[in-house]
């Protein structure tokens, strides 16, 4: 939903004047980006595309770039992250609201870039995806921490939470690492149908966790919401029962998914 994964565009680079919404948004917004089922996040789709035009026309006329937009996106999350330690109903909240933030301007800077035609930067790409990474990780980490009492008391709960964190991140090795090898045997960009495992059990094993999400504990944006809920049950019952319920259950679900993802990997066509 950012500059990283936006497509290249012919749109005139933003004078002084403000964007009329409906040119910027047949420009920043096009099928093309939104019907990217791969790539759009769901709350993207659902009511922060509405927003994040009218945000992307004030920035229009302004000296902001795509990428500054993208580091702002990334800050956000280490934020959020920094905020989610802090065991009280108020924090999860807070959190909520900056993830919310980040998404909005991860929309905002591929936005930006369509409407500059300055699409298809690698440094953007770059930033992009290292921001994401890092949130990810990084909130993981933080129901951990919040498990514990905070920062002032780590202990067995915050390695749990560590030991999740790098489950995730070892998710998104699984995934980067296939372009990497790809790109350094000379093999071209992955065509959709490489994707699907080739073997029928992998196949059929993959199409069940796909229906349950899972592996969707596993991002900032999805985790967040439920990191809500689980302080709300802590604070009902009062104690960190809800959220050290979440922590176990992260550590689950990230050995569920880092190996499921390796093996999908290993038996599709993505390494052929």
């Amino acid at each position: 939903m950012s500059a990283s994964t936006s497509t290249s565009s012919s749109a005139p680079v933003a004078d002084a004047t403000r964007p009329v919404a409906a040119e910027l948004r047949a420009v920043a917004q096009p099928p093309a980006i939104l019907g990217r089922s791969m790539h759009e996040h769901w709350a993207g789709l659902l009511y922060m595309r509405r927003l994040s035009i009218h945000v992307t026309r004030l920035l229009a006329p302004t000296r902001a770039t795509p990428d500054g937009v993208t580091v702002a996106m990334g800050l956000c999350g280490v934020a959020a992250a920094l905020v989610v330690t802090v065991p009280a109903l108020w924090a999860a909240f807070a959190a909520l609201a900056l993830v919310q933030l980040q998404l909005l301007l991860d929309c905002c800077d591929g936005e930006l870039a369509r409407w500059r035609g300055t699409t298809g930067s690698v440094r953007g790409v770059y930033i992009d995806g290292l921001a994401h990474t890092v949130t990810d990780a990084l909130l993981i980490a933080a129901v951990g921490v919040h498990a514990d009492g905070g920062l002032g008391s780590l202990g067995g709960w915050t390695t749990a939470g560590l030991v999740a964190a790098v489950l995730c991140l070892l998710v998104h090795a699984e995934t980067d690492l296939v372009h990497v090898a790809r790109a350094k045997t000379g093999l071209p960009l992955l065509e959709p149908a490489a994707v699907v495992p080739a073997a029928g059990v992998v196949r059929r094993l993959r199409r069940a966790l796909g229906m349950l999400r899972v592996n969707r504990l596993l991002s900032a944006w999805d985790l967040v919401f439920v990191v809500v809920v689980a302080a709300i049950a802590d604070r009902v019952s009062g104690t960190l029962g809800g959220t050290r319920l979440l922590t176990v259950v992260l550590v689950a679900v990230g050995c569920l998914v880092a190996v499921g993802h390796l093996i999908s990997v290993l038996t599709s066509r993505r390494l052929r």
